[in-house]
């Protein structure tokens, strides 16, 4: 009985330890926050602040999920030097975010209406919104940098490393 009760513990442990987990440590993910997150953290604590504009069906936004965002260095430099925001661009969800109200007002009249923080945030002259769109600024929430392509792990580092 007790071989057969070590033999079952031994096993057990061992089927832990092949299982893949959701329960990953602090330092094997990014830490995202929403802008409710993102306003009372600044407010404690200025810092550069990194956003990842994305949407369900963007291809694109999901390949950076499944390498860029998944890469050590990236989710080092994001977690220690930056807050990360992730948003959906076509969330329905008002958000207040310095005093202000900030809703989807495309809902009902567009095939994917864009909320309005994509919009005023990551916008460009003359030219439609598109993603995946990401976001950086300064300490003092002034925009330092956009960008409006697949990063790979590689150049999203070199990009998050130098500012």
């Amino acid at each position: 009985m007790k071989k057969n009760l070590l033999l079952f513990g031994t096993l057990l442990s061992l089927v832990m330890l092949l299982l893949p987990t959701e329960a990953l440590s602090q330092e094997d993910k990014i830490q995202w926050l929403s802008f409710k997150q993102l306003e009372d953290s600044l407010a404690i604590k200025p810092k550069k602040v990194f956003i990842d504009f994305y949407a369900d069906w963007c291809a694109y936004c999901k390949k950076m999920d499944k390498a860029a965002f998944k890469d050590k260095e990236v989710i080092s430099l994001l977690n220690s030097e930056y807050y990360a925001v992730k948003m959906n661009t076509e969330t329905t969800e008002t958000i207040v975010f310095g005093g202000d109200s900030y809703s989807n007002k495309e809902v009902g009249q567009k095939r994917n209406p864009t909320h309005e923080i994509p919009l005023l945030l990551a916008s460009r002259e003359n030219r439609p919104f598109s993603l995946p769109a990401m976001v950086i600024l300064n300490e003092k929430f002034e925009i330092t940098a956009r960008y409006f392509e697949y990063l790979s792990p590689k150049k999203l580092n070199g990009i998050l490393a130098s500012k």
